[in-house]
């Protein structure tokens, strides 16, 4: 790996951020509280798990002989039952506009495409 792919998680994870700030701020000219809250929800949730996803990854191929393919599994099995549970419950509880939560939940795919694009160019 270059110092180059050492820093791309990083700056996946920074752009991350700066996608979902402007994603909130165009969800501002709905004036609406369900829209801008399922777009944060879905955002933060995505971001966490972006983070947790590559934290266990890390540790996986940095040592693979200290963490077992067995534990990884089990971690990647309730990471997705989290993520599972929780936009339940923001569709049922949270009174998140669904399609505002999808939007949110599309910050990481667009920080990669972003990414990939500036890689190419």
């Amino acid at each position: 790996m270059t110092n180059r792919d050492d820093q791309l998680l990083k700056d996946i994870g920074r752009l991350n951020w700066f996608v979902l700030v402007f994603m909130v701020l165009v969800s501002l000219f709905w004036r609406s509280a369900p829209v801008t809250l399922g777009v944060v929800a879905g955002g933060l949730l995505v971001i966490l798990n972006f983070g947790w996803m590559g934290r266990s990854l890390m540790k996986v191929i940095s040592s693979p002989q200290a963490y077992s393919p067995r534990g990884f599994k089990r971690n990647y099995f309730f990471r997705l039952l989290f993520v599972g549970s929780t936009i339940f419950l923001l569709l049922v509880r949270g009174g998140v506009d669904p399609l505002a939560l999808v939007f949110g939940l599309s910050v990481v795919v667009i920080s990669l495409l972003l990414t990939t694009l500036k890689r190419l160019y």
